[in-house]
């Protein structure tokens, strides 16, 4: 969850050294300052879970971290809910990660380095969020962002400071690491390595018991194992949507508008001409009359034209207005003056002058206000709809900040109201993991899964063209699911836990056939259970990483194995046990103009670098000493989970 070097510049309230305010920090800490809480000195009682040098870190802030780190991982992890956090060792990590960065801020301060009020001034005002609407700091803009994510200008000041001291401690740690090119080439040849051998699964199916367990048993597994049968968060939702149907006829023009718009573009509707012209533009005037008598005196103007080195251009149809716009008014005048198949008078404009001859007229009727009045009706229906759509969104959006419920404004708009399944974050409706959340309420479902209870919001699903009303109706907390409502499913999970020992004890009998000198597929076939085959195993790392997904434990273990080894892994959910058999190893070659060298001596500089980091970190807490409350951070992970 959380990355080696990047973690040092994370920020216990979401305001890293990045001076991104308040985003996409894999860890926010705790959104107080760590001195303010617990009793000075030492871990007396349970209100410090640490003493860092001299500063404390206290319950609440630990509970905060790992509340707001939550919260960070939800963004890829929708349905993740506390319990499995802390079971996954999410507390412990954030509780390193607050311990890390206050370490390095102790060790900056005890050896002097600082981080004063200009230099956090100028990161305050270098953060996009602060700024108003001329680019500049604006004091509103900074006061109106804290207090929307409850902060205050302290706790801003004080975690900038940190990150400050973080960044003079740490990046000239790291700062230019490079790994060696002999090394990188090492390193880089690995992907190239050819490694021949088996892999073979015994499965925990095959050897699970037939008997149920006795309900003692059941019982005592099921508590060894309430974090597998947590439940998600999930929602009730009632929801109504409405769209331009909702306004009746308020949307509809009146005859006084439908009367005021055609007066307003009486000009649209008047009697108009469109012409086509053929047309060549001389520098000078004199040019442009001697092209002009040679095609009144019977040339045509292509030839008049070639004569000069030019060639007409066709254009049209166009209106007059438009024509000007193109050229200038006086030679959309001559040319709108002559008679079609005559050569206009020529006529300058910025790019010369304009031999025109017209080849076409068509001259477009005038239309009366009625027979307008359909055109018009359209448009005005449409930009009123939008209008009164939008004012009547406005109007809800206010009712419902006032207090008003969800079913009193959609009887009035005369809606139906919809009442979703349970949902969960992820928008599956749960229980029945291949049904989704209904289409109109995907956008809304991380809004409705930060509401309370009866707290109703309106959402624009489609600019201007659908709303949706919605609120949470029931909220049903993430739990550990009750024995009695899952009993079949802890009975075949016990089952497998079951048949999982008996295959770890296949697997040792294996291991020893197979270094007892029999082959991997003679020792899975000398089992009394059948066993599948074993599968031979040709592959190279680029092979193995070329299609980009995870690699599966057993083959991450075959390429870290010494060669003409054998080893037994453990599959994920006591599915059984892996025999991973390593026959031989052909060393891989690379040039130094290898992609696999520059990408390999990238990556490896990385980790060199992070590992300089981990142990100047590790250093440092040394330095300043570190001293952990076990019972206080046990109190805090009950509380979290709901123990208390």
């Amino acid at each position: 969850m959380i990355n080696s070097f990047r973690r040092f510049f994370q920020s216990k309230i979401g305001l890293g050294i990045t001076l991104a305010f308040l985003a996409v920090i894999g860890f926010a800490f705790a959104s107080m300052d760590v001195s303010s809480s617990g009793t000075f000195g030492g871990l007396s009682g349970t209100s410090n879970v640490a003493v860092v040098g001299d500063e404390r870190v206290g319950t609440g802030d630990l509970s905060q971290a790992a509340t707001n780190a939550l919260d960070q991982v939800r963004q890829n992890n929708p349905t993740i809910a506390m319990p499995s956090f802390i079971a996954e060792g999410g507390l412990e990590q954030v509780l390193e990660s607050v311990i890390d960065r206050t370490a390095i801020a102790e060790f900056a301060r005890k050896y002097g380095l600082r981080a004063g009020t200009n230099l956090v001034n100028s990161e305050i005002r270098r953060i996009p969020a602060f700024r108003g609407p001329d680019g500049s700091f604006s004091e509103d803009a900074y006061r109106g962002a804290l207090g929307q994510q409850g902060l205050s200008d302290a706790m801003v000041r004080d975690d900038l400071s940190r990150g400050l001291l973080a960044q003079q401690v740490m990046v000239p740690t790291t700062f230019g690491t490079q790994l060696p090119d002999k090394l990188a080439s090492r390193y880089a040849a690995l992907f190239k390595e050819r490694r021949t051998g088996s892999l073979g699964l015994i499965p925990s199916a095959l050897f699970a018991p037939e008997k149920d367990p006795t309900a003692a048993e059941l019982q005592a597994f099921y508590r060894g194992n309430r974090s597998d049968y947590i439940r998600p968060e999930r929602r009730v939702l009632r929801y109504a949507s409405f769209d331009t149907d909702a306004l009746g006829d308020r949307a509809e023009p009146t005859e006084q508008e439908l009367r005021a718009r055609y007066n307003e573009n009486r000009a649209q509707y008047a009697a108009s001409e469109e012409r086509s012209f053929s047309q060549v533009i001389v520098p000078t005037q004199q040019a442009a009359n001697a092209i002009r008598n040679r095609v009144t005196g019977g040339e045509s103007l292509a030839a008049a034209a070639r004569e000069a080195g030019l060639e007409p251009a066709a254009i049209g149809p166009v209106a007059r207005a438009d024509f000007a716009s193109q050229t200038s008014p006086a030679v959309a005048q001559a040319a709108f003056e002559t008679q079609e198949g005559r050569i206009a008078t020529p006529a300058r404009s910025g790019l010369g002058w304009h031999v025109v001859q017209v080849t076409d007229v068509t001259a477009i009727g005038g239309r009366s206000f009625e027979q307008a009045r359909s055109e018009i009706q359209t448009a005005l229906r449409e930009e009123k709809r939008r209008r009164v759509v939008n004012e009547l969104a406005a109007s809800i959006e206010e009712r419902l900040s006032d207090g008003e419920s969800l079913a009193d404004i959609a009887g009035e708009l005369d809606i139906e109201i919809a009442t979703s399944r349970p949902l969960t974050a992820a928008g599956l409706v749960y229980g029945t993991p291949d049904q989704q959340a209904p289409d109109i309420l995907r956008p809304v479902l991380p809004t409705a899964f930060q509401m309370e209870e009866g707290e109703p919001q309106l959402a624009e699903v489609e600019a201007g063209e659908t709303f949706l009303l919605f609120e949470t109706s029931t909220i049903t907390e993430s739990a550990t699911a009750p024995l009695s409502e899952i009993e079949d499913e802890v009975t075949a999970a016990w089952k497998l836990a079951r048949g999982a020992v008996a295959a770890r004890a296949a697997a040792d009998r294996i291991l020893d056939r197979i270094e007892g000198g029999q082959s991997v597929v003679e020792a899975f076939a000398a089992e009394e259970t059948r066993l599948p085959r074993p599968d031979a195993l040709a592959l190279t790392r680029e092979e193995l990483l070329q299609n980009r997904q995870r690699v599966i434990p057993p083959l991450a273990l075959f390429f870290s194995m010494a060669e003409g080894s054998t080893k037994q892994l453990e599959a994920e959910n006591d599915n059984g046990w892996f025999i991973v058999d390593l026959d031989d190893i052909e060393a891989g070659l690379i040039a130094s103009d290898d992609p696999l060298f520059a990408q390999a001596k990238a990556q490896f500089s990385q980790t060199l670098s992070d590992e300089y980091s981990r142990q100047f970190v590790a250093a440092m807490r040394a330095d300043v000493g570190v001293e952990t409350n076990d019972e206080a951070i046990a109190a805090v992970r009950r509380a979290l989970v709901g123990e208390n």
